[in-house]
């Protein structure tokens, strides 16, 4: 019987940890996948990390999925993307040998979105996820059950996005989600905040 070939044509990075868990890193638009590398070894120093660069292009600039606007998102695109997402991690933690059920995803901006998509269109995909300056990207999201799955969501109190930001907390506590959400004072970029904020919600989550 032959095995199937795993689909790995994500460009993708893996960096190796001391511990038995690994970070997903999700780059924001224009990103690629060493963007996050150094937030991740700083964030969760002996985490293994799998960064991944997204497949689409906005004016030459990689992301995860297209939109149409800065707020209008293009929603089966989105929705297939983050089931490519969801394969492509199940397919690389076998064939690297990590462990499925200690993947936790790292998104910044677009990265968070997919990370979100993918969350709720795949549970048991992930287990958790840290969402930096996220939206609800979704317009018609499903709703699994997520009940005890570790979510971190931070947003900025001057990011333009903001309003964006608003039905998420409710959305992921109706899904049953152990929610951690805090505005920050800085806008759409990442501040010391958020990643002392990260970096303890991390550790917080370990053995």
């Amino acid at each position: 019987m032959t095995t199937p070939t795993p689909d790995l044509s994500w460009i993708h990075l893996l960096e190796r940890g001391t511990q038995d868990r690994t970070l997903l890193l999700l780059h924001g638009t224009g990103g690629d996948e060493r963007s996050l590398l150094d937030l991740g070894r700083r964030l969760a120093p002996g985490a293994g990390l799998l960064s991944v660069r997204g497949r689409s292009l906005e004016e030459g600039f990689p992301r995860f999925f297209r939109r149409f606007s800065a707020i209008q998102y293009d929603q089966p695109h989105l929705n297939a993307e983050a089931d490519a997402l969801a394969d492509f991690t199940a397919q690389a933690a076998a064939h690297y040998g990590l462990n499925p059920a200690k993947v936790t995803a790292l998104g910044y901006s677009n990265g968070a979105n997919i990370a979100l998509a993918t969350l709720v269109r795949r549970p048991g995909i992930f287990a958790g996820a840290a969402l930096l300056r996220p939206v609800m990207a979704l317009e018609n999201p499903p709703h699994p059950d997520l009940g005890g799955v570790r979510v971190l969501a931070l947003h900025g109190a001057r990011d333009p996005f903001l309003p964006h930001a608003a039905a998420l907390g409710p959305y992921l506590r109706g899904l049953g989600a152990d929610l951690t959400e805090q505005t920050v004072n800085a806008g759409h970029e990442l501040s010391p905040q958020d990643l002392n904020l990260t970096a303890a919600w991390l550790g917080a989550g370990q053995p």
